[in-house]
């Protein structure tokens, strides 16, 4: 046995030692005094170093002569293999479905309990399946208001059986009327106002749902003028004394990390943006997270760059803490308002955090 060889088996003995499931599939091992193989992950007792060999495939192994292990079942689908596909499957569903179903409906279709489609479900995708099924829906509207020639032809092509329905839930998912979506924001309220606060300038906005745009710069001047080109049709207007308090409350989030976390956002984006949003919310204060991290948390681990550009959409600084995303090596990457405000940022939440 070559270097390589001896590095290659000692780095899977120490997977089998952990019981670490990430190996699983990657090799098998042998344990000659039972005569079965098992994945790295299995939960029986641990052989003696000497007794275990190292196997590519379960092919390898059972040419070997030996038998598959009956506690981890080595030729089945691991058990996170199996969770990944029932949450996929889940998806699917969500996606082709005309209505949206109910955790129960959807928990017999893909054969779990709805506890435990609704705890997996979140831990693989970043968000409920209810919060899930209610961006797709709300992608095929703005999709659908786009493309047809009325709101009614839009809302019966998005899947909704009735005007009442959508009606209902238009504003949650659109951030306004479909009307006003379709004629660009065309008389939609927006208050602002510009502060100042450690980081420098700061603009907060406010539509109907909530906080729709907060930014910080060094001009309040261009803070402006950027709200402006983003809501180009609508009717803007500098807040009142009363707004002046919800203005309050985001400079302490910037100021006083870990308050004001219950201001009313009105968050738009897509699915996946949205996914990565509430990956990055669940961030505590005083931590960071690598953009790898958060693809694994979101269940796209190869969508690091996709993560990376959905940081950069963000509109809503601080609130959504895109500051707290980091690279592999802990080095600081780009912000969109500049890498400065960034390391302040994460230097104040240090500081809290002890």
């Amino acid at each position: 046995m070559n270097l390589a060889e001896k590095k290659l088996a000692e780095n899977r003995w120490i997977a089998v030692v952990g019981r670490d499931k990430s190996q699983d599939g990657h090799f098998y091992y042998s344990v000659k005094t039972t005569g079965v193989y098992c994945r790295p992950s299995c939960g029986a007792r641990l052989a003696r170093r000497e007794n275990v060999a190292f196997h590519a495939s379960a092919e390898e192994a059972e040419r070997a002569g030996f038998r598959p292990c009956k506690r981890c079942r080595p030729t089945e689908a691991s058990l996170s293999e199996q969770h990944a596909l029932a949450v996929e499957k889940a998806c699917r569903f969500l996606e082709e479905a005309e209505e949206s179903p109910s955790l129960d409906q959807l928990a017999t279709e893909v054969g779990l309990s709805p506890y435990h489609l609704h705890r997996l479900f979140k831990a693989k995708t970043g968000m409920t399946p209810r919060v899930y099924s209610a961006a797709l829906r709300g992608k095929r509207v703005r999709d659908e208001l786009d493309r047809t020639a009325t709101v009614t032809e839009a809302i019966y092509s998005s899947g909704f059986n009735s005007n009442g329905r959508f009606y209902e839930s238009s504003a949650q998912m659109l951030g306004m009327t479909p009307t006003k979506f379709r004629s660009g924001g065309n008389g939609v309220s927006i208050r602002f106002a510009v502060a100042e606060c450690s980081l420098g300038s700061i603009l907060v906005a406010t539509a109907e749902k909530g906080i729709c745009a907060i930014s910080l710069g060094d001009d309040p001047g261009l803070l402006v003028h950027e709200l402006e080109d983003r809501f180009p049709k609508a009717n803007l207007a500098i807040g009142d004394q009363e707004f002046e308090q919800q203005v309050a409350k985001v400079i302490g989030l910037v100021e006083t990390p870990g308050t004001g976390m219950d201001l009313p956002l009105d968050i738009q984006g897509t699915l996946f943006q949205r996914r990565v949003w509430e990956a990055l919310r669940e961030i505590p204060v005083g931590k960071t997270a690598s953009y790898s991290e958060i693809a694994e948390r979101i269940g796209s681990p190869k969508s690091v760059r996709a993560v990376a550009r959905a940081c950069a959409s963000n509109t809503l600084a601080v609130a959504i803490p895109c500051h707290r995303v980091v690279r592999s090596d802990g080095a600081l990457s780009g912000y969109r308002w500049g890498v400065e405000r960034k390391q302040a940022l994460l230097t104040k939440e240090a500081l809290v955090a002890r």
